[in-house]
């Protein structure tokens, strides 16, 4: 199966602590995604979110300033036991932060349609969490 790779850099109004835990607070997560969700904060601990559409396991955490997991997403064509890597790197920027993402190890067909999920249903919920708290 050919791989491909995303990255997209974010800019939030945000301190990176408070970014970062909008991803790591399942309580914040389930409230911009709209969806259940469990979110383990230790290393090796797993996490699922969109109702169980994604799943995958923490690599590591540096609290507001890296995440490294391991994301699985339940779609055809997705190997059940394929796991792509998605880093999310916070830097202060200006008022804010600038969320520098990437995801590898994506099944090539994918790629396209997690690039705009991402914005979709990812960094636009969390703009108007922040925006909104």
């Amino acid at each position: 199966m050919t791989k491909g790779s995303i990255k997209q850099e974010v800019i939030f109004t945000a301190k990176p602590e408070i970014v970062y835990d909008l991803i790591m607070n399942p309580e914040k997560h389930a409230d911009f995604t709209q969806s259940e969700v469990s979110m383990s904060n230790e290393i090796g601990g797993t996490f699922s979110s969109y109702d169980g559409y994604i799943n995958g396991k923490n690599c590591e955490l540096i609290p507001g300033k890296k995440i490294v997991q391991e994301w699985h997403f339940d779609e055809e064509e997705w190997d059940e036991d394929h796991f792509s890597i998605c880093t999310f790197i916070f830097e202060p920027f200006q008022a804010g932060t600038k969320l520098i993402f990437t995801q590898t190890n994506i099944p090539e067909h994918k790629v396209e349609a997690l690039e705009t999920g991402w914005e979709e249903f990812y960094w636009e919920p969390m703009m108007d969490y922040l925006d909104e708290n």
